[in-house]
């Protein structure tokens, strides 16, 4: 896939002429402010995140061509800026603007202030708005993070009267040092009608935009679902002040795709997909995910989500991308490792099990946009086919299992300690614990697998579980038998996980909340060394 990089220019100012320079450029426009009616504006508020020890990302979206003007400080006054930065924000990139912003101190809170720069009168500027985030600690001290996934999904979009996306509230009131996104941050195949029945009878109002009116195809309308979300105001002030790290499922392009598959399922034709090809489709989601997620890229691989978090000697964070490189959904079987059985694909696989052997971090997080031992059924109408890792046979692995057979093998045998699997993807949450002891494959160590979500969809499931890794569900929260499935976020069963890890015992505190901040389950694991 191929994306122009919007942060391949980039310019650091030193300490003094930066913020020299920035006073300046305020200082040349404030007699001309008075008569400028028409300001360059912030429209879908700020956006920081990949905080490492020394570094972040900031994003912002302009309303016209105009250069984003960055300043930092570590306090909210901006008395001492120690940088200024800027990049331009052009219609290449839907006037969307990030920076990835190093030279930064370790465990420190940063506070950066945006405004545009308007390119057709460079005397006039916006009003600035300020974001914060907090970077990475060199030393062991205690953090903290929450994860989710799926983001207005099912038709529930925006209802203000019932608080908008309430979930993203109650994870900012746990004031976290960053937010991992486990995938389907958009429903690029799901509209949003102005109206939805619920299944109480209630009406469920949504704020609706023409890019949500169908499902995407076109790159605008990729771009518009990202920019439907960022008008929740809920989301809107969790992303000012919590960093988020990225990743993509399914339905940023659409539901339980793979590259190359041809769009004839019933569900496509349900959905009028004027465009046949799913990887140009996907491209052009990739392209719009790149712009507006606050995520570092490689000039190498334009394109790449997967990639790795440092986070201090406590924490890595894998992130994956179990979508890119898997071979065809089907019934996930073959015998022996091939292109078929893809689905982190050898290169993603290679590049995980090398970094976890250069590891040195005490906790080894993988975020993974699915689970590992949850069936999950690739065509709903035909109730056919594997659409996640587990093929659903509970024997030998096979299929995609063999890619995962392997990779818990090597963690095991390379002496690898503390990993742990955070995940989203099926709209409830649950603790699984893997035990080799009840696996029917058993070279690996025991592990825990966290599932947690939806933020702001529908709630679903219980899914069974596959017994090849020998997956034990201490916990589950999900819609009982008599509660149907779809329910609506204002049922409550909306779904976030929070991990706390101690600086000085070094345990890891696994949460269970829902949207009403409620902790549900929790668990603490002792970290092992040697």
């Amino acid at each position: 896939m191929h994306r122009r990089i919007i942060t391949s220019r980039r310019r650091f100012l030193s300490t003094t002429a930066a913020a020299a320079a920035f006073t300046g450029i305020g200082g040349l426009a404030a007699p001309f402010l008075s008569r400028a009616n028409d300001r360059p504006q912030i429209t879908h508020g700020l956006q920081s995140g990949d905080v490492s020890i020394d570094s972040g990302v900031v994003w912002a979206r302009a309303d016209r061509p105009s250069r984003m003007l960055v300043e930092l400080a570590t306090t909210d006054s901006f008395k001492n800026v120690s940088n200024a930065v800027f990049v331009d924000a052009l219609p290449e990139t839907d006037f969307t603007a990030k920076l990835l912003i190093d030279g930064l101190p370790a465990g420190q809170d940063m506070f950066y202030r945006v405004r545009f720069q308007d390119l057709s009168a460079p005397t006039i500027t916006g009003e600035p708005v300020v974001g914060r985030f907090r970077t990475a600690p060199s030393d062991k001290r205690s953090i903290s993070f929450v994860w989710s996934g799926d983001t207005a999904g099912q038709g529930w979009g925006i209802d203000e009267s019932r608080g908008g996306m309430r979930t993203y509230a109650t994870m900012l009131k746990n004031r976290p040092d960053f937010f991992i996104h486990n995938g389907d941050t958009i429903y690029a195949d799901g509209a949003i009608a102005a109206e939805q029945k619920m299944p109480n009878g209630e009406i469920w109002r949504n704020i609706v935009t023409e890019d949500k009116s169908k499902p995407a195809e076109t790159l605008t309308e990729f771009r518009g679902n990202y920019k439907y979300n960022l008008l929740d105001k809920n989301l809107r002030a969790f992303n000012a002040e919590v960093p988020m790290f990225a990743q993509w499922d399914d339905h940023e392009v659409t539901n339980n795709w793979w590259p190359g598959e041809p769009l004839t399922r019933p569900e496509h034709q349900r959905k009028k997909y004027v465009e046949k090809n799913v990887l140009l489709m996907a491209a052009r989601s990739s392209r719009a995910f790149h712009e507006y997620m606050p995520m570092r890229e490689t000039e190498l691989e334009p394109g790449r989500v997967y990639r790795k978090i440092g986070y201090g000697p406590l924490l890595d964070v894998f992130m994956l991308d179990m979508r890119s490189y898997r071979g065809p959904n089907g019934e996930d079987k073959e015998e022996s490792y091939g292109p078929a059985s893809h689905f982190l694909g050898p290169k993603q696989l290679a590049w995980l099990k090398r970094e976890l052997l250069n590891s040195r971090a005490t906790w080894k997080v993988i975020a993974a946009d699915m689970p590992l031992g949850l069936v999950v059924v690739y065509d709903g109408d035909r109730k056919w086919g594997a659409e996640a890792v587990a093929n659903g046979d509970d024997g030998a692995p096979r299929g995609r299992e063999l890619e995962f057979a392997d990779l818990l093998s090597f963690i095991k045998h390379a002496g690898i300690r503390n990993t742990v699997w955070l995940t989203a993807d099926v709209h409830y949450t649950a603790a699984h614990y893997y035990d080799p002891n009840k696996a029917a494959f058993q070279d690996f160590e025991p592990f825990w697998e966290f599932v947690s979500g939806p933020i702001h969809a529908g709630t679903f499931g219980p899914n069974a579980l596959d017994k090849t890794f020998g997956p034990q569900p201490v916990y589950v929260k999900a819609p009982g038998k008599d509660q149907g499935q779809n329910l609506p976020p204002s049922d409550g069963m909306q779904f976030f996980g929070h991990v706390g890890i101690n600086g000085t015992s070094e345990q890891m505190t696994v949460t269970l909340k829902d949207a009403d901040d409620r902790s549900l389950w929790s668990k603490t694991l002792d970290p092992q060394f040697g």
